[in-house]
């Protein structure tokens, strides 16, 4: 066990008891296997593997493969022996869930999107809303009694996945797909996908990246006092609330603990505590451990690739794996540097928790937290508009302080250690009320934004620059859209609201022709050509799909659909 600013957390050690150590070892090391000719996919997919579960005990498996017929100076397992082996001692990727029947769910519920009269989007919204049914599962007995032979953490309460190769709930889709499963009316499974995400902070100090055992070794963007938030706001349930406030106590002193913080001098010679992402990795990913590996082999020395690796789980754990946002240099993915960068978006999300638990300790009439977590959210507002803000640009900008590793001292503030690449993340803090409040402010972004060059016919860009990195140009994602759309909406200004329902009806429109032509929801998608979706990155696209499902809900009941309104492009 290791301690991080007071959350107690599993060593990520302890996987070794997991089956994914045998994979590994036989299917993700690279000794035994040519992977693509072995399995005969084009794009192979070493999460599927690390996904299977084991049928008996790790060391009788590890016996079994040891005893296979090698040949070549490297040993290698045939083809068919392997397959045979696959076969016998594991159940196939997604057997440790079962579909879920939620109770819920209802085919039209009562007061269901009441602004949309358009009858070919209302259809469709009724389509979109059932997918919460195909995307329901339940962590299988199996799992509950004998978890060291599933890769998949037990999970009191059924969930929601993203849907495809993503078999597991997944800690930041959960807000959209909770923003849905609110339009829907289904609150009852909204509060349960909190619950298993108090579960996993009460195990581990802190909400994981998934739920599996590979994902221990990081988090992912902090969004569970907003999940909370949501809910109570519909429901105004207290007993959520009680039972959430402890996790987002420890939560936040997760995010606030040595290996996260950064301590910055300001011009005016005033301190500033902001937070980075730093996963508690320097190994390849278990699930991408054959991508991980070929990236790392441009690095001689295993320190460096231990650094390297670390790189890459913390971009992971921004949500944004991968962007150009993370690298020294945006045309080389070697030059990632996660760890030495403060990212405007991941504060802006601590300041929501720290608002939130003000507002939560407030219903509970916890005025000593309700006071102390108001007082941080000052601070950290400040920190925010004295470290990232750019006047010029009218934009919040990502801080890299040093060109090396961050260090524990403070260090001084410089205007040309900014990155003044253009992010869809960098309006992010629109978001946050105590952004969007100002009038002036949300005009001046508001302008940045509109001259950005993000915006297109389909929706926001994630950024300028096409790298190939599915976190950059072209792509769109549903949780960028959103929040810069909720964040121009509720600030008030009426151009600005005009704009935020211009950006969500491309959004929906893109969606819908997308839905027609293949019949699914995708993951991302093409904001230069509407119906397109989006690629890129170290995986084939993905259908299902859990948040662009619950931002086009969303949306919808925000500002429907008139009945004279086109749905095409």
């Amino acid at each position: 066990m290791s301690n991080y600013g007071g959350a107690i957390t599993t060593d990520p050690s302890d996987l070794t008891r997991q089956n994914l150590n045998l994979f590994s070892l036989i299917i993700v090391s690279g000794n035994n296997v040519s992977y693509n000719k072995t399995f005969g996919e084009e794009d192979f997919d070493p999460k599927r593997y690390v996904d299977l579960s084991l049928k008996s005990n790790l060391s009788k498996t590890q016996k079994t493969f040891d005893g296979l017929p090698r040949s070549g100076e490297n040993g290698t397992v045939s083809v068919e022996d392997l397959k045979v082996f696959i076969a016998t001692y594991f159940d196939d990727a997604g057997d440790d869930l079962v579909y879920y029947d939620p109770e819920d769910f209802f085919p039209e519920p009562q007061g269901f999107l009441p602004k949309v009269k358009n009858p070919e989007v209302r259809s469709w919204a009724l389509e979109v809303h059932a997918l919460w049914k195909n995307l329901s599962r339940k962590v299988s007995d199996g799992v509950l009694e004998h978890s060291e032979l599933h890769t998949m953490l037990p999970l009191p309460e059924a969930v929601v996945v993203p849907g495809s190769r993503f078999r597991e709930v997944y800690y930041w889709d959960s807000y959209w797909v909770i923003r849905g499963l609110l339009a829907s009316k289904m609150y009852t499974t909204a509060k349960a996908i909190v619950t298993n995400l108090i579960f996993l902070v009460d195990t581990y100090g802190y909400a994981l990246n998934g739920a599996r055992a590979y994902y221990t070794n990081r988090s992912q963007p902090p969004l569970l006092s907003a999940m909370v938030y949501e809910i109570y706001n519909r429901t105004c349930d207290v007993e959520l609330v009680r039972k959430a406030l402890p996790a987002l106590l420890e939560e936040h002193a997760f995010w606030n603990s040595e290996i996260h913080k950064v301590t910055i001098q300001d011009a005016q010679g005033s301190n500033h505590n902001l937070s980075r992402y730093y996963a508690m990795w320097n190994k390849p990913r278990p699930e991408s451990s054959t991508i991980d590996k070929e990236s790392a082999s441009k690095f001689s020395g295993n320190s460096k690739k231990q650094q390297f690796y670390r790189e890459v789980a913390s971009a992971a754990e921004s949500g944004w794996d991968f962007s150009t946002r993370w690298m020294r240099n945006t045309s080389e993915f070697s030059t990632l540097s996660t760890t030495s960068i403060l990212p405007v978006d991941l504060n802006v999300y601590i300041l929501k928790m720290e608002q939130n638990i003000a507002f939560f300790a407030n219903v509970l009439g916890h005025k000593s937290t309700m006071e102390s977590f108001l007082e941080a959210a000052e601070a950290r507002k400040n920190a925010i508009n004295s470290v990232f803000w750019n006047d010029e640009m009218g934009q919040w900008l990502d801080y890299r302080p040093t060109n090396g590793p961050i260090c524990k001292e403070s260090e001084t503030w410089q205007a040309c250690n900014q990155n003044q690449n253009a992010y869809a993340s960098n309006f992010i803090p629109l978001w946050i009320d105590l952004f969007r409040s100002d009038a002036a402010l949300v005009e001046n972004v508001m302008g940045s934004l509109q001259s950005s060059g993000l915006v297109h016919a389909a929706g926001i860009a994630t950024s300028l620059i096409n790298s190939g990195q599915q976190w950059d140009f072209p792509n769109g994602w549903a949780p960028l859209q959103h929040m810069i759309v909720e964040g121009l909406l509720r600030s008030g200004v009426k151009e600005a609201r005009s704009l935020a329902e211009d950006i969500a009806v491309r959004w929906i429109k893109t969606n819908y022709i997308g839905y027609k032509k293949t019949g699914a929801m995708h993951e991302k998608y093409d904001v230069q050509k509407c119906g397109a979706f989006g690629g890129g990155g170290e995986y084939i696209p993905q259908t299902g799909f859990g948040w662009s499902n619950g931002v086009v809900l969303t949306f919808l009941e925000e500002f429907g659909w008139p009945e004279d309104r086109s749905i095409g492009c």
